[in-house]
């Protein structure tokens, strides 16, 4: 039986709040030239993709792909699954990826990969959460929530084992 649980916060709701308010800024600012269409990673994306399309205020596209290297537990085993959700074309498009964390590097590269084999006409991406610390592959980001320290963290959207993503905070998994 497990007993982890949610510990510390680390990034309150209003820190959070605050900080995507200011990421849809920077992102309306460099996508006043055209459409965009955002690729969200699922899960994990859902709850930060849904106040930062809040908070867009442009017409934007929204496409999903599944991607995942945690399966249950707390560490990244280095392969990435991708599934596609509804269409992926993106030839000739705008490409925002969004995706809840960063670590290894290895789900947004490869999500990176799969989009740039697509023709894109840029592709850009945005994280809630960078985790340097724990980078194997190099990967870019050009936006950036927060950077947190190597630990397990929950909520917003972000989980253990299915768990915890309805916090409206984000907290230090314990146990």
């Amino acid at each position: 039986m497990s007993h982890e649980s949610p510990g510390d916060v680390v990034f309150s709701a209003e820190q959070i709040s605050r900080r995507v308010a200011e990421l849809a800024a920077a992102i309306r600012r460099d996508a006043a030239d055209g459409p965009l269409t955002i690729l969200a990673v699922l899960h994990g994306s859902a709850v930060f993709l849904a106040e930062l399309l809040k908070r867009l205020g442009t017409t934007v596209d929204v496409e999903f792909v599944e991607a995942s290297s945690y399966r249950d537990g707390t560490t990244s085993n280095g392969q990435v699954a991708l599934g596609r959700c509804g269409r992926l074309d993106l030839a000739g498009r705008d490409v925002l990826i969004v995706d809840d964390i960063v670590d290894t590097g290895h789900t947004l590269a490869a999500v990176r990969r799969a989009v740039e084999a697509t023709g894109p006409r840029s592709v850009r991406t945005c994280v809630l959460l960078d985790k340097p610390s724990r980078r194997q592959v190099d990967v870019a980001l050009d936006y950036c929530g927060f950077v947190v320290n190597n630990v397990f963290v929950v909520g917003y959207g972000l989980d253990y084992a299915g768990r915890y993503r309805g916090l409206p905070h984000i907290a230090r998994l314990e146990g």
